[in-house]
């Protein structure tokens, strides 16, 4: 049985969870420590009562945003199961679904993030590559197994990629309609390959 969190580890999740929200939403040159701890709830002097640095509170952000999403693809998987949905078409339709386009700060951290992780410092490159890792690792499982590398990589940088542009076109409509013409595409190329069963 799991001990219920103290005091401090609930504030420590808060600023996490905010600082997860705030650098999809906004970049991580666009996250300041000080309006992180305002909407966590908590005064920016606690800051280093959690941690070292801002370079660490991102990097745990980072981790954080992506065991979110994890989730929330498992979630996904398993409401279809028995749908006879391919793990492939679970993955596509989720990612490119009309509500990643507009919710970024709950959405994928690789998409909000990607342009900007080359250019951190090595604790939050460190965990933004695991992220890219994980995102491709992702697809790979939902790929047969006789599948190679390439191809995961391939559809896990379409996926990323329309994305981000559906989301640089600034006009919803059309964002949507590029990622139903996508869905569509990748669909109809790679899940027909798919075991269903």
């Amino acid at each position: 049985m799991e001990r219920p969190l103290g005091r401090k580890e609930l504030s420590h999740q808060r600023i996490v969870d905010a600082a997860a929200r705030a650098m999809r939403r906004s970049g991580y040159a666009g996250t300041g420590v000080a309006d992180i701890m305002k909407e966590a709830g908590l005064t920016h002097g606690g800051f280093y009562a959690h941690f070292e640095s801002r370079d660490a509170l991102l990097a745990e952000a980072v981790a954080k945003a992506g065991r979110d999403n994890a989730a929330w693809f498992e979630q996904r998987a398993a409401a279809r199961a028995g749908s006879g949905a391919s793990a492939l078409r679970v993955v596509i339709e989720s990612y490119l679904r009309p509500e990643h386009l507009t919710n970024v700060e709950t959405g994928c951290v690789v998409s909000a993030l990607l342009s900007e992780m080359p250019r951190q410092g090595p604790e939050v490159r460190a965990a933004s590559a695991e992220r890219v890792r994980r995102l491709i690792e992702r697809v790979r499982k939902a790929l047969p197994a006789d599948a190679d590398s390439a191809q995961a990589a391939l559809i896990a940088s379409t996926l990323v990629g329309t994305l981000q542009l559906a989301r640089g076109l600034d006009d919803e409509r059309k964002g949507k309609a590029m990622l139903k013409s996508v869905r569509d595409s990748l669909l109809a190329q790679y899940d027909r390959n798919v075991d269903r069963s």
